[in-house]
């Protein structure tokens, strides 16, 4: 059976294969996705992203750093061998999907959770996720409150077009509570609002809120309650229609991730070079058939590593227990030890 298996799974693998190079996605031009075409005679990936220290935001510098930042350079590696061939642009959380929308930018990597409305409503198709994050609320330790039931009468900060402002409200609801919203429409005052004492609270992602806490005058003052509110799945988003450059996100994601699992880290990779393991010949180009079929370098994969490292590397150095963030990876870490990050296989 495994033999039979087997030679019904490489008919399939040679005639995706064909399908594939007819529409190659780097090799050609001809054939190139209208987002692809855009890139590669501009000569650079635009990338929308966010403000916030560790995810994005410019150095001393002015060059963009954190861990969306690593993704979106890792994309120029992929398209281009490149990691600088990549632009960065901030955008709030109300303008950063119509930006999208009208190709000021060919992808989001500005902590975008994904739902069903935004792809089947808004038109949006989603990577794989690449950050499990959840709705948490930040209260003053003088409030003397454990649990978000407790808030009860409570004002509560939120943050204009974000998913925030409906969850809380669900969260009040179903726990037969109430609240006061208090929208909040510039993200440099999210913080204040509740160092002044105008809101009692803040909601918004539990990642969001742990950053700002570590901007307060007295963040001792304040604490990170332990629930979540929601899922927060956050993944790169990009138009619908152009199937080619969805596919270019999502296997340099699943690329990060898949080098973890094996053990494979930008100091390491090398020494990978020589392993007569067939899978890890085929991720790293050495048996350089895969790449070929789909159209991609095929080193690909060990370009991306060789430069930003694995999944892992890229989460401990902008987010990590290393970092003053000082994150848990918690779900973010492979399945393999009990996280929910998996990579397709690369076959």
């Amino acid at each position: 059976m495994a033999i039979f298996k087997r030679n019904i799974i490489s008919k399939s693998i040679a005639a995706l294969g064909a399908l594939v190079v007819s529409g190659s996605l780097l090799a050609g031009t001809a054939n190139a996705g209208e987002t692809l075409d855009k890139i590669k005679s501009r000569g650079q990936i635009k990338v929308g992203v966010g403000t916030l220290p560790g995810f994005f935001s410019p150095d001393s510098n002015g060059e963009w750093q954190g861990f969306f930042v690593d993704f979106g350079r890792a994309l120029a590696i992929t398209v281009f061998n490149d990691p600088i061939k990549v632009e960065f642009a901030s955008s709030s959380p109300q303008q950063r999907l119509p930006a999208l929308q009208a190709g000021e930018f060919d992808i989001l990597l500005s902590g975008v959770t994904q739902t069903i409305s935004r792809a089947f409503k808004l038109g949006f198709h989603f990577g794989p996720i690449v950050f499990y994050d959840g709705q948490g609320l930040l209260v003053a330790k003088s409030l003397g409150v454990e649990h978000g039931k407790d808030l009860d009468g409570a004002t509560i900060g939120v943050q204009s077009g974000t998913t925030g402002e409906l969850n809380i409200a669900d969260f009040f609801r179903k726990n037969g509570k109430t609240f006061t919203p208090v929208v909040i429409e510039d993200d440099k005052e999210f913080a204040s609002v509740l160092e002044s004492g105008r809101v009692d609270a803040l909601t918004q992602d539990a990642s969001d809120l742990a950053i700002k806490r570590t901007r307060l005058a007295k963040p001792d003052d304040f604490v990170l309650l332990p629930e979540r509110l929601s899922k927060e799945p956050l993944a790169p988003a990009v138009r619908a229609g152009d199937d080619q450059w969805l596919e270019i996100v999502n296997w340099t994601v699943f690329a990060t991730i898949q080098a973890e699992e094996l053990g494979i880290t930008k100091e390491n990779v090398d020494s990978f070079l020589t392993s007569e393991d067939p899978t890890i010949k085929r991720f790293l180009g050495v048996d350089p058939s895969l790449g070929e079929a789909i159209g991609l370098d095929p080193k690909f994969a060990y370009n991306i590593i060789k430069n930003l490292g694995n999944y892992g590397e890229i989460y401990e150095r902008n987010l990590g227990k290393s970092t003053p963030i000082g994150f848990e990876r918690g779900y973010n870490q492979p399945w393999t030890q009990g996280g929910l990050l998996y990579s397709p296989p690369f076959r």
